[in-house]
């Protein structure tokens, strides 16, 4: 085993992800603590002008290959597998987003190396691994083998600004076998635009859960328009279809910055999180004291959403 620590690469449309970033920072404290080497993992075809981003790494690995053009998570996962077993790194980090839990079970599976999903804390030396399981209501730690391991990291559990460093890292041309596919890549779908952009909204009243239904959707509404604001929601919401794609905020929906984010009976699952982390006000209000968004709010208020909504808008 090599005292590399691999971070996968998550990119789309030419656009580097917050969470590699995110694991490029984490990486270099556990590579610095450990003397070891930070490897960021580039796939794609003609992708190479990222490399120039990921200045954190000491070394960029980037494999060319017209079936990884686009996500292809068959492709993705023959690739990354590859590359590990080619290096036998101490640690390979990928993000627990769609694309990385598409890959690192089987990753982990075809290179016989153990996986600890939901990471949410890596020890500064790699010892140990904190996972975050039933939406954030329990921690688990986990201490790596020393045959190297996979890690899924949770978006929002280390600073992304940690891994945007200058640099010039060298670049290794790797050459991979992703051949024989039985899933083919048709075409990216996007949300079609709506009636309103919430990621250019500067104030948002976010539902979820506990709004329990279609119904109760107007006082929220009401709400936002006395604040000045729009309304939009977390995925079960949509999923129920009481509010449109376009209004979803997270991680299969909209990251959105706006200077208040008000969160009404969301628990905070780690893919809601993923979307609105960065707002600049963050305000929670849910029943459940230990609900995970209280973590990320600046504020937090402890009680049922439909004794806050009219206490809120009789005063404005």
């Amino acid at each position: 085993m090599s005292n590399q620590i691999i971070v996968v690469v998550e990119h789309l449309k030419g656009n580097i992800e917050d969470i590699t970033f995110e694991m490029l920072g984490k990486g270099k404290e556990i590579a610095g603590a450990t003397g070891g080497e930070l490897v960021a993992l580039l796939l794609g075809n003609g992708a190479d002008g990222l490399a120039g981003q990921l200045g954190a790494a000491d070394k960029v690995i980037y494999v060319d290959d017209a079936n990884l053009a686009e996500y292809n998570p068959q492709a993705y996962c023959k690739a990354v597998t590859q590359i590990v077993q080619a290096n036998s790194p101490k640690m390979v980090l990928i993000g627990n987003t769609s694309m990385g839990m598409d890959i690192a079970g089987g990753v982990s599976v075809d290179a016989n190396l153990p996986f600890i999903a939901y990471a949410s804390g890596i020890a500064n030396d790699g010892s140990s691994v904190t996972s975050s399981l039933y939406g954030g209501k329990m921690n688990v730690d986990s201490t790596p083998s020393g045959d190297g391991c996979i890690v899924s990291v949770i978006a929002g559990s280390f600073p992304a600004d940690a891994g945007k460093a200058d640099g010039s890292p060298s670049v290794e041309n790797a050459t991979v076998d992703v051949s024989g596919l039985s899933v083919t890549f048709k075409q990216l779908i996007e949300p079609e635009g709506g009636d309103v952009d919430i990621t250019q909204q500067e104030i948002l009243v976010s539902v979820g859960r506990g709004i329990q239904s279609d119904e109760n959707l107007p006082m929220a509404e009401e709400l936002a328009a006395k604040l000045g604001g729009a309304i939009s929601c977390s995925r079960p919401i949509v999923d129920s279809k009481w509010l449109a794609k376009t209004r979803q905020v997270g991680k299969s929906g909209l990251k959105v910055k706006p200077k208040l984010y008000l969160a009404l009976g969301i628990s905070g699952a780690p893919e809601h999180i993923e979307g609105m982390k960065d707002a600049d006000l963050i305000i929670a209000v849910n029943t459940d004291p230990k609900a995970p968004i209280f973590d990320y709010a600046h504020y937090g208020v402890v009680q049922d959403l439909f004794d806050f909504i009219p206490a809120l808008s009789g005063k404005l």
